[in-house]
């Protein structure tokens, strides 16, 4: 960017303050800013809708830059693990398009954890090791206030070509007005759902971000109406993906797979639950084989806890680390929502999701906050409830659930409906090949300004 090397900007510390007091104002604004969005709610849930079902491919690439000997230096920042596993996809495809088009190789550093730094990104801190260990908000402020004003120094004085941030709003929205402070453009990768709940808050957002960079087909209407610059790339899951196996079993498989989550808390709240689920399914299919996915290997003892606790270890057991072999064996599936729902679509497996609430704030927060018909992402994708979803505090619908996924075993004409849904809502997510086309974003953005 032009003159940026000149563009000092305030130090580091007060750059980091002036976004603590932005926080702060915008906590206190809430409530006016609630009050705004209440008696429009009907007409933004109306506009997701009208997103939902517009099509929308992949944007067209920006052509590539011509060969030249230019230096460059991209800073790359995720927050949790999974944002990791997209970023160092990232980098990889940044060293790919910077061969093919006979660039030197970029410099790479950042935020991040191991895995970034198994792939040679210097990194000036790692915010994936504290969310991998769970540590609530509150204790966590002085933490992330530390990394923003050690990344704020970085930015500053090695004045990076651009800054790519994946995934994690609450670090990346204030992470790119720091970088957009020093005149350092900011792409991010996978927006946030800002089109789910509180949609008021993509006004800083826009603020924050040069190009945003969509993963759901129905997200580029939606922010581009709000005034932000979007370009549609695709699922960056679907890369990873397109190397997993993808059999699925028949309905006659009595096997139950069990996804609580990937995260301590959330787990804490829903394998309980979904056992009681599975228990009373067992009563209607005593063969049934239940089985808890796990993909990470720290929280196994956690899960292997509930599981003696509630008595069902007599008959469920836990499988870490080989979530595909899981769902390939499996005849359906019990889910909290997530991620992992396209793990499922890739299966094409039936499955019911939930999302249990932990308090009345959050069952008020769903009622006042939510713009969307439907909260797991495959129906979102589909249009309709392909999968059935239940959102709930407290007991909740064990029975119903337990009746839906004996359908699945039962009901061959239901599955069959449900099969095709997930066919429906697989080709509108479209193609793999997300993180090079990223890559190919950001290139063209790092090198469409002078060098510093």
């Amino acid at each position: 960017m032009a003159g940026k090397s000149r563009r000092r900007g305030l130090s580091p510390r007060a750059a980091v303050a002036l976004e603590a007091l932005r926080a702060a104002g915008g906590l206190l604004a809430a409530p006016f800013r609630l009050a705004g969005f209440l008696p429009r709610r009907r007409r933004w849930i109306a506009a997701v809708e009208g997103d939902l079902a517009t099509p929308a491919p992949i944007d067209p690439l920006p052509p590539p830059p011509a060969a030249s000997g230019r230096a460059w230096h991209v800073f790359v920042s995720c927050a949790e693990p999974s944002g990791e596993i997209h970023a160092t996809s990232l980098v990889d495809a940044l060293r790919a398009e910077a061969a093919e088009h006979r660039l030197p190789p970029p410099r790479l550093s950042g935020l991040g954890g191991r895995g970034l730094a198994a792939r040679g990104v210097e990194l000036v801190g790692d915010p994936v090791a504290r969310a991998a260990m769970g540590a609530d908000v509150l204790r966590s402020l002085r933490f992330y206030a530390r990394l923003l004003a050690a990344a704020a120094a970085h930015l500053r004085r090695e004045r990076p070509d651009a800054v790519v941030a994946v995934d994690s709003p609450a670090l990346h929205v204030p992470l790119g007005r720091l970088a957009r402070r020093y005149g350092i453009p900011v792409v991010h990768f996978g927006t946030p759902q800002y089109w789910a709940w509180a949609p008021w808050r993509v006004r800083a957002y826009a603020r924050a971000v040069d190009l945003a960079l969509t993963i759901l087909p129905f997200e580029p209407a939606w922010f581009r109406r709000h005034g932000v610059r979007a370009a549609h790339v695709g699922h960056p899951l679907l890369d990873l993906l397109a190397g997993a196996p993808a059999a699925r079993a028949g309905a006659g498989d009595l096997v139950l797979a069990l996804l609580p989550g990937s995260r301590a808390a959330v787990i804490e709240r829903n394998l309980p639950w979904m056992l009681v689920v599975a228990s009373r399914l067992r009563l209607a299919l005593p063969d049934l084989e239940v089985v808890v996915a796990q993909a990470r290997a720290d929280l196994a003892p956690a899960v292997r806890g509930h599981l003696e606790r509630s008595g069902a270890s007599r008959w469920a057991r836990l499988e870490a680390g080989a979530l595909h072999e899981t769902l390939g064996r499996a005849g359906a599936a019990l889910a909290v929502s997530g991620t992992v729902l396209l793990d499922l679509l890739h299966h094409r497996l039936p499955a019911v999701v939930i999302y249990r609430l932990g308090s009345p704030l959050a069952v008020g927060a769903r009622r006042a906050l939510l713009t969307v018909p439907w909260f797991a992402s495959v129906n979102l994708l589909a249009g309709r409830e392909v999968l059935p979803e239940h959102c709930f505090r407290g007991p909740g619908p064990v029975e119903e659930v337990s009746a839906a996924l004996l359908r699945c075993y039962k009901d061959e004409r239901g599955r069959e409906r449900i099969v095709a849904g997930l066919d429906e809502a697989a080709a509108r997510l479209g193609p793999p090949g997300a993180a090079r086309r990223a890559a190919r974003h950001v290139l063209s953005l790092a090198l469409s300004s002078p060098p510093p």
